[in-house]
């Protein structure tokens, strides 16, 4: 018996949740396990009720569960940075989801935006890491609101916290089994304190692992190889910012947003998925959202609690629905509702 967490959130968060849910349970009824889920209400709606985020007593609550399945955080109402702190990050720090794994996937070429780039040619990870770096929250201000005002944000990086992502990667890298070749991300010509603990600890990792080809590139050229020749690219780490800004590059050319899932993992604990797409206050309410980004996050959830036969059948549904069915993965485009896609997912799997 798995126990879920869900989280909901804001905007759209609620209408792809619920998608996604759908699909969990006929998943649940063709592989036969069984869960249990309960719904909490953290977000927006409840900061602007109470002035509450995320309490010590909800980590420990969530602690005891299998699993945690988010939608979206961020109101249009709420200051940014507010949820994304007391909420979000909070999530990530107390949970200790030291890594953010993304697939970069592209199931159909057609709504690829690069030319000539076939399934084969976009099909890779990015591990970032998830607890350190820049999002530590570590800096200060010195004269604020003056003409001499210093602002100064620290990237904070540990041998530990870079050594656990790094060998995550690898182990991973490993497992996937694909090109076996796994890229250091960086910037290691400018940023020469971090990004020499970073290679450094990279170089020694790699020792152990002889059945692994490593490479480096800096964060710029990455970029331009995503666009250029994504084929070269099997697993990647790299830090939290970097991860975060080549991650949407990765949507991208997958496909855009509403394909696009991840996961937040402790692999000795607690782990979160969503889309990473965001709530997307516009279309609220609108019935156009792409859920798929969602669903493939609960593809994603059932691989890591141990239900990788399920997990595999969601993912395989959901490219079967974007081969076949979809018109557009944008919103409103798609030729079909936010429902009637989680329906055909539904029925597909």
């Amino acid at each position: 018996m798995y126990k879920i967490a869900v989280i909901p959130g804001d905007g759209t968060g609620p209408e792809v949740v619920r998608e996604g849910l759908k699909v969990l349970e006929a998943a649940s009824k063709k592989f036969g396990f069984k869960y249990e889920s309960k719904t909490f209400d953290f977000g927006g709606e409840r900061f602007l009720k109470t002035g509450k985020t995320l309490e010590d007593a909800d980590i420990a609550e969530l602690k005891k569960y299998s699993a945690i399945f988010l939608g979206a955080i961020g109101h249009p109402d709420v200051k940014p940075g507010i949820l994304e702190t007391g909420v979000l990050l909070k999530l990530r720090f107390s949970l200790d989801q030291y890594i953010n794994l993304r697939p970069v996937k592209l199931y159909n070429p057609v709504f690829c935006p690069l030319k000539d780039k076939k399934p084969e040619d976009i099909d890779f990870v990015v591990v970032r890491e998830n607890s350190e770096g820049l999002y530590k929250g570590m800096g200060e201000f010195q004269k604020k609101g003056t003409k001499d005002e210093v602002a100064t944000q620290i990237s904070y990086n540990t041998r530990k916290g870079v050594e656990r992502c790094i060998r995550y990667a690898f182990e991973y890298c490993r497992k996937r089994n694909r090109r076996k070749k796994l890229t250091l991300c960086g910037k290691t010509n400018v940023l020469t304190y971090a990004w020499d603990l970073w290679q450094r600890t990279f170089n020694e990792v790699a020792k152990e692992y002889a059945d692994i080809t490593t490479d480096y590139a800096h964060v710029d050229a990455t970029t331009m190889w995503f666009v250029k020749n994504p084929e070269w690219f099997d697993v990647i780490v790299t830090d939290n910012m970097f991860g975060d800004i080549i991650t949407d590059l990765g949507a991208m050319i997958q496909g855009g947003m509403g394909i696009a899932a991840g996961g937040n993992i402790n692999p000795e604990g607690v782990s979160m998925f969503e889309p990473i797409g965001g709530s997307a206050p516009k279309y609220t309410g609108k019935n156009v959202i792409n859920p798929l980004a969602a669903i493939c996050a609960i593809g994603m959830l059932l691989e890591n609690i141990g239900e990788e036969k399920a997990g595999v059948a969601v993912e395989d549904s959901v490219i079967r629905i974007v081969r076949t069915k979809l018109k557009s993965l944008a919103a409103g485009k798609m030729g079909y509702s936010t429902s009637e896609v989680g329906d055909l997912v539904v029925r597909s799997l």
